[in-house]
């Protein structure tokens, strides 16, 4: 497992009793782990303590039980016999299907998103908070406002069944982004290119806009797939 930070995934949920509540389901307990994944603050390879979240959600254990059991089937968690439940870590396999259905998808939402001002100017808003939290080194925030770029790219396509996929498909995105430990040296260089996207798109210039997130994906793709490969070398004997 990779190393995590020393705060625990209980610690990270403390104050969601809001979220929550007494009265909290499954779901949402799954929701709020969730989320929580989303915004890199439970890191792949942290264990998940089932009595730590119910006491934090304030919640039964066994409805952490039924959020685990949603979770794992979602590709978020994984139970690992005689030691407890994680969050995954993702293979090369996975980065690589990830990246193959963000170049379908994506594309399409892109064009659709051409043809509505108010979809382009929730973009720019993103990428100007992405500009405002790289200038003040917050990486993560860089990170959280790259993922909602492309969120609302495929937002563009108005599906409710791609945007619940998009769901599952960002959060193991997260995943893959923790396997690169130096955040700036992921999120700093796509900040500009969601500008030139935005620049293009504010001009009318679809086809380079698409040809632009073409060449975003498959070097995004190459560079975590880069830092995977590196991480499996150090961890052979």
């Amino acid at each position: 497992m990779r190393s995590v930070p020393a705060h625990s995934p209980a610690d990270a949920l403390a104050g969601l009793m809001t979220l929550a509540g007494r009265s909290s389901t499954s779901e949402q307990a799954a929701d709020a782990i969730r989320q929580h994944i989303t915004d890199g603050r439970i890191r792949p390879g942290a264990q998940l303590r089932e009595e730590a979240l119910a006491a934090a959600l304030g919640v039964s254990r066994n409805t952490i039980r039924e959020a685990f059991r949603a979770l794992s089937r979602e590709g978020l968690v994984e139970h690992v016999l005689h030691r407890g439940v994680f969050v995954r870590e993702v293979s090369v396999r996975d980065v690589e299907d990830i990246y193959r259905t963000r170049r379908l998808l994506e594309p399409p939402g892109l064009r659709a998103a051409a043809g509505r001002p108010a979809v382009i100017r929730a973009l720019d808003e993103i990428v100007t908070g992405a500009e405002t939290a790289a200038a003040t080194g917050d990486w993560a925030s860089v990170g959280t406002a790259d993922i909602a770029f492309h969120r609302s790219l495929v937002d563009a396509c108005d599906s409710l069944r791609l945007n619940r996929m998009f769901d599952q498909l960002f959060a193991e995105l997260r995943l893959a982004f923790a396997v690169i430990d130096e955040a700036r040296a992921l999120h700093e260089p796509y900040v500009l290119r969601n500008r030139h996207m935005t620049t293009l798109l504010v001009g009318g210039a679809v086809d380079e806009a698409c040809g632009e997130l073409d060449r975003y994906l498959r070097d995004a793709e190459r560079q975590i797939l880069g830092a995977l490969d590196g991480e499996q070398a150090t961890s052979r004997p």
